[in-house]
């Protein structure tokens, strides 16, 4: 390719006063080819997933560097310049030949032009080292390797299914086209003899087959370009296909999700009945018990002090049921955390009587940093979080272990513990205990639903608190309660799961 040139002087491809020589064809050359170098490594910028355009890219390249290095040698090269200027070029072939395979996803037949290349460096050595003259070796030489490397790039087309026939056959009809203008050129050189003069228009071969060889390279660039456009049409039409199947499967989730929120939403509608309900039937037997424990109190002035404490104990019990029926089962949900300024010494005096009312007040041990100490909670749920965390660490521990409860400050937080002496909880529990229904595999023989830590987790993040457990060294766990003791922090959004 551009490489059967004998060393430009006076001849011209034109007879007259105008003439266009050789080093006038060379520079168009290398200026197409150039330019050509520039425009696919824009083109490969733009594009990066197309990493096959590099090859065509470095194709052109060599051909212009090839090129450009002719226009430098001079009339007398040296023999090594001609060997290395031309297998230049004919290395840019086989980078176009590389890049065409790569970009159309066709076997590569990368050896063939190594071993082309090799054949290349040796003929044309022997020959300018035989007869500098005798350029008829060489140009059969370089018309061998045109041929074979064409014939690569067309086996590749016609395999092809990603172009447009059309296309795919034009570009062929270029590649053949310039393999038959090597076979004519060789040929010519072949027959015809040395002193042959014809006419004007082939005056000087050499300068008519570069050329047309610059002609092939315009024509070549062009089918690339609209193969890339092709191939990029494709990627946009294939991407605009996923992208409406996207949109389609998204509107078929939506259309699932809202069945299903449809679905959820009405199953709390049947749960807020069904507590509704279960509300109004337990508020009947408690209204019976409530109206017994008042008349026996109304009747038994004497009776002893014992039964008098007993008496008082399930009353309180039974206000204690009231006042969660009426705030978490009937009453809407957003008018059930009412947080007030207490002190923290009144809350812990309500829950040490409702164990002392429950004959288990003797166990429990209470130690607090400063009575005066306020908060700002919701009384009631503050009261159900204790109870529920003392009502746990009496039932997990042995009957002679006390329970320990220790209240102090904590910069701008109260922090609330109940330590026991009980059976523990396994290390690798210790991050499921408080879901709900979840009860550790050392607790399955006591009695519970393992929805007390749930619902006091629940309470708690009422007053944006937290809850957090932790397993003694000497046996035993700690539940720990922080509750910030600023206003500001208990008025938190009400959690959406339902408590009950």
């Amino acid at each position: 390719m551009f490489a059967n040139e004998k060393p430009y002087g006076g001849e011209s491809l034109c007879s007259g006063g105008e003439m266009l020589d050789l080093k006038t064809l060379l520079v168009v050359t290398m200026a197409v080819a150039a330019l050509q170098a520039v425009a696919w490594i824009f083109v490969w910028r733009a594009w990066r997933h197309l990493y096959e355009l590099k090859f065509l890219a470095a194709g052109f390249i060599a051909i212009a560097l090839g090129v450009l290095l002719m226009l430098l040698r001079g009339h007398n090269p040296a023999a090594w310049a001609i060997v290395l200027h031309n297998t230049i070029i004919k290395l840019g072939l086989v980078l176009l030949a590389e890049g065409l395979a790569r970009f159309l996803g066709q076997p590569r037949h990368s050896w063939i032009g190594a071993c082309l290349l090799v054949s290349q460096v040796a003929i044309w050595s022997i020959s300018v080292a035989v007869d500098p003259t005798d350029l008829e070796p060489r140009i059969h030489a370089s018309t061998f390797f045109t041929v074979v490397m064409m014939s690569v790039m067309c086996l590749a087309l016609l395999r092809d299914r990603t172009q447009p026939p059309l296309l795919r056959w034009i570009t062929i009809a270029i590649l053949v086209e310039y393999m038959s203008a090597s076979v004519l050129q060789s040929i010519l050189e072949f027959r015809l003899p040395a002193d042959f003069e014809s006419a004007p228009i082939l005056a000087d071969r050499n300068a008519w087959y570069l050329l047309q060889g610059t002609l092939f390279l315009i024509a070549f660039f062009a089918c690339l370009l609209f193969m890339v456009s092709s191939r990029l049409s494709a990627d946009l039409r294939e991407k605009n296909t996923a992208l409406s199947r996207e949109v389609e499967e998204r509107k078929s989730l939506e259309a699932r999700l809202n069945a299903s929120l449809d679905a959820e939403r009405m199953l709390r509608e049947e749960q807020a009945d069904f507590t509704r309900m279960v509300s109004h039937e337990f508020r009947t037997p408690l209204a019976i018990i409530r109206n017994a424990v008042d008349m026996i109190g109304l009747t038994g002035n004497q009776s002893q002090p014992a039964t008098q404490e007993r008496l008082s104990g399930i009353r309180e019990a039974l206000n204690r049921l009231f006042s969660v029926i009426n705030r978490f089962m009937v009453e809407d949900r957003e008018n059930s955390f009412q947080p007030e300024y207490m002190e923290i010494g009144s809350l812990m005096g309500d829950v040490r009587l409702h164990f002392e009312m429950t004959a288990r007040g003797d166990r429990l041990h209470f130690t607090l940093q400063d009575q005066a100490m306020s908060i700002c909670a919701d009384p009631d749920m503050l009261a159900t979080v204790l109870i529920n965390l003392i009502d746990n660490a009496l039932k997990y521990s042995p009957g002679n272990e006390p329970i320990h409860i220790v209240t102090r400050q904590q910069g701008t937080a109260v922090i609330i513990e109940v330590r026991d002496r009980g059976i523990g909880i396994p290390r690798a529990e210790l991050d499921k205990i408080g879901r709900r229904f979840f009860r550790a595999s050392n607790a399955k023989a006591i009695t519970g639903t393992g929805l007390g830590l749930y619902s006091a987790r629940r309470l708690l993040a009422y007053h944006g608190g937290t809850l957090q457990l932790d397993n003694n060294v000497h046996g035993g766990t700690t539940a720990v309660v922080r509750v910030s003791l600023s206003r500001t922090q208990s008025n938190q959004a009400v959690p959406e799961e339902t408590l009950v």
